[in-house]
């Protein structure tokens, strides 16, 4: 049996369900080895918790990087997600742009949420990340990173989705071959994910009722839900359903627990229906 292997840059949040904490499990369910190149070892994540503890990895980044690089290492997949600095997309980027065969490069653009971007990202970063995601094969920008990778104002309520075409199709115009588009707030009340696959010229578009609240990590789920069911052979049109209908089971059964918002969704207990 062949096990995929995927490196995930990504930060690990010692405590609240998000980046490598979610990651790990929910390859591993997937039957796929997740490789961990860790960006920042963080006492828990930055929404809801004070005096948080960190420890900066940027310096350790390349020579993981080497270490694998000489032992000969392959890997299937290069999947990225918040990176916390300009120095540590600069690294990484070298590390896509060096990756050899026929490797999958999936990159997750966390930049922000609610039309507002992160405390923490400056406008180089903004201007590294246009540069960085021209690496990848896929992207996944939720709708706010989305208006800021295209300089574009930031709209609560979409009355279509004829924008999120338009937006789609200039992102792919950069020479992206799959953009998926997450969390665009619908005037019917539903959240949709929407995709775009250049090759085929067709879009792809799955929508969920609104639950109101908004838990941290999700992306991380929904994108990681994704690339499984992609590594295990899947149509990009199937695995986008797989991670949209996982990713509204897990806010559904944590919203009615009324579990902590800062907490995440209840990986745990759903884990086993991806």
């Amino acid at each position: 049996m062949i096990i995929p292997k995927v490196v995930a840059v990504h930060d690990l949040s010692c405590y609240g369900r998000c980046s490598l904490s979610v990651i790990i499990p929910i390859l591993s369910n997937l039957q796929v080895q997740v490789c961990p190149l860790p960006t920042t070892i963080l006492s828990s994540h930055l929404g809801g918790y004070k005096n948080i503890a960190a420890v900066d990895l940027t310096d350790k980044l390349e020579e993981i990087d080497r270490n694998w690089q000489n032992e000969g290492l392959e890997f299937d997949c290069l999947y990225s997600g918040y990176l916390a600095s300009p120095e540590q997309i600069e690294i990484v980027d070298t590390i896509f742009k060096k990756a050899k065969g026929n490797v999958l490069k999936v990159i997750d653009p966390v930049m922000g949420d609610h039309g507002k971007l992160y405390s923490k990202y400056t406008e180089e970063m903004q201007l590294e990340m246009r540069k960085f995601i021209l690496n990848a094969d896929i992207i996944t920008p939720n709708y706010t990173e989305a208006c800021f990778l295209l300089g574009e104002p930031y709209q609560e309520v979409q009355e279509n989705l004829e924008t999120i075409y338009e937006y789609l199709l200039r992102l792919a115009a950069w020479g992206i071959k799959n953009v998926i588009i997450t969390g665009v707030n619908l005037a019917s009340g539903q959240i949709a994910n929407v995709g775009y696959n250049s090759d085929e010229e067709i879009f792809f578009v799955n929508k969920s009722p609104k639950i109101p609240v908004h838990y941290p990590g999700t992306g991380d789920v929904f994108t990681s839900v994704l690339l499984g069911y992609l590594l295990l052979g899947n149509d990009i049109s199937i695995a986008l359903q797989k991670a949209t209908d996982f990713v509204y089971k897990c806010i559904e059964k944590t919203y009615e627990q009324q579990t902590p918002i800062r907490e995440g969704i209840l990986l745990e207990a759903l884990i086993m229906e991806i």
